[in-house]
C-alpha cells in the first residue's frame, strides 16, 4: 500500500483514461485465466489481511463485516450539504490567494466551530508561477468514540479553492464547492454521531494550477501537508485518506480510480452497492492526479473520489457552466452515505491488522 504505480496519470486534470471496447476484450482475454486460476488463493488472501473482496466479488461483498447504514450514513442529510454549496458559491470565484477565499475560509471555521469542532490553519506560501501565495489548509480533528482513540486516523478530505479565469465567472459549484460542501455536512453528522477513529476534516487549499497542471503547479495544500507528516514521522499514525473531488454532479457516476489504493476502492465500491448506491459507482476505470497522490507517495493508503465526467462532453468543467443547477441532493446523499458506512468497515480491518 502507498505505492505509486507506473500506470498514467491525467495531464492537467484533462479527460482521464478509460477503458476502450477493444482494451476490454484484450483484458478479458488476457486476464480471465490469471483469475480464475488464481481465484481461491486471492480470496484466501483478502480474508487473511482483513480486506474487502473486489467489487465484483458479487453478493460476498465484504468477507467479514458486511457494511450496513449506520446512525451517522441515516444522519447525513444531502439538502444541508446542498445548502452549504448554496452558501459557498455566493462567496463567488475562489482562487488562491483571493479575499473570496478568505471568506469561504471563514465560513468553514465558523461552521464548524458551531458543531463544538475547533478549526486549525496548515498555512504555506504557494511557490506559484506567479509568484508566491499565501495558503491554509483547514483542519478539523473529529475524535473518536470511546475505545477508538487508539486507531489510526482516518482522513476526509477535498479542495475548497476554484480555478482562476482571467474574464471568467467562475463559481465552481462542483469543483470545489461540493467538497466543501460535503465535507461540513460530515462535520455536523460526525459531531453528533463519534466515529470510530479519529477523523481529520481537511480543506485543501491550491488544488487548482496557477498556469499549467504539472508537478510543481497544482495540490499545494496537499503536497505541503502530506510531506509535513512525513517530515514529522507521523505517517504510520493514518490509517486511510479518503479525497472527494466533484462529487455533486446531479448525473453522478463515479469510476474507479486506478491510482488510487485498491483495497479502499474494493472497500467503498463493495459498501455503495450493500447500502444500495451502486448506480453510482461504476466499474469503468480513470487515472488520475489529484489531492490524494501526495499521500501515496508518502505511505498512506489513499482514494480519490471524482465522477471527472460533468456535463455533456465534460463541458461543465473549469467553465462558467459549473453552478448550481447541476448539483444533485441525492448525489451528496450516495456519496456522504457510502463514506460515512466505510468508517465502521475501516476500523474493523485497522482492529484485524494489528
Amino acid at each position: 500500500m502507498g505505492q505509486m504505480t507506473n500506470r498514467p496519470a491525467v495531464i492537467g486534470r484533462g479527460f482521464p483514461f478509460r477503458r476502450s471496447f477493444n482494451f476490454t476484450i484484450l483484458a478479458f482475454l488476457l486476464v480471465v485465466p490469471l483469475l480464475l486460476a488464481c481465484e481461491a488463493g486471492s480470496r484466501a488472501e483478502a480474508v487473511g489481511r482483513g480486506g474487502a473482496m473486489s467489487p465484483t466479488a458479487g453478493a460476498t461483498g465484504v468477507a467479514t463485516a458486511r457494511a450496513t447504514q449506520t446512525a451517522a450514513a441515516e444522519a447525513f442529510d444531502g439538502e444541508r450539504a446542498m445548502e452549504h454549496a448554496r452558501r459557498v458559491v455566493g462567496f463567488g470565484p475562489r482562487p488562491a490567494g483571493s479575499a473570496e477565499l478568505e471568506q469561504t475560509r471563514l465560513y468553514i471555521e465558523e461552521t464548524l466551530q458551531g458543531y463544538g469542532l475547533a478549526t486549525r490553519r496548515d498555512e504555506l506560501t504557494g511557490d506559484t508561477p506567479r509568484g508566491p501565495i499565501p495558503m491554509a489548509n483547514l483542519i478539523a480533528e473529529v475524535p473518536a468514540t470511546p475505545g477508538g482513540e487508539n486507531r489510526p486516523i482516518v482522513i476526509l478530505s477535498g479542495h475548497y479553492d476554484t480555478l482562476n479565469m482571467v474574464g471568467v465567472e467562475f463559481v465552481g459549484a462542483n469543483d470545489a464547492g461540493s467538497s466543501t460542501a460535503i465535507l461540513l455536512e460530515f462535520g455536523r453528522v460526525l459531531a453528533e454521531h463519534a466515529p470510530p477513529m479519529p477523523v481529520w476534516l481537511v480543506f485543501f487549499d491550491g488544488e487548482e494550477a496557477l498556469v499549467q497542471w504539472s508537478a510543481t503547479d497544482g495540490t499545494y495544500g496537499s503536497r505541503h501537508m502530506a510531506q509535513r507528516l512525513s517530515n514529522e514521522g507521523r505517517i504510520r499514525d493514518f490509517g486511510a485518506m479518503i479525497l472527494l473531488d466533484m462529487i455533486g454532479d446531479a448525473d453522478l457516476v463515479i469510476d474507479i480510480e486506478m491510482n488510487s489504493t485498491g483495497w479502499l476502492n474494493d472497500l467503498i465500491w463493495a459498501t455503495a452497492e450493500e447500502i444500495g448506491h451502486g448506480d453510482h459507482f461504476s466499474s469503468e476505470m480513470q487515472f488520475m492526479d489529484d489531492d490524494h497522490r501526495p499521500f501515496m507517495e508518502v505511505g498512506i493508503p489513499s482514494v480519490d473520489l471524482i465522477d471527472f465526467n460533468y456535463g455533456p462532453g465534460h463541458r461543465y468543467w473549469h467553465a462558467p457552466f459549473d453552478t448550481l443547477d447541476k448539483l444533485g441532493v441525492e448525489s451528496f446523499q450516495a456519496v456522504g452515505e457510502t463514506v460515512l458506512s466505510v468508517l465502521p468497515l475501516l476500523a474493523d480491518r485497522f482492529d484485524r491488522g494489528r
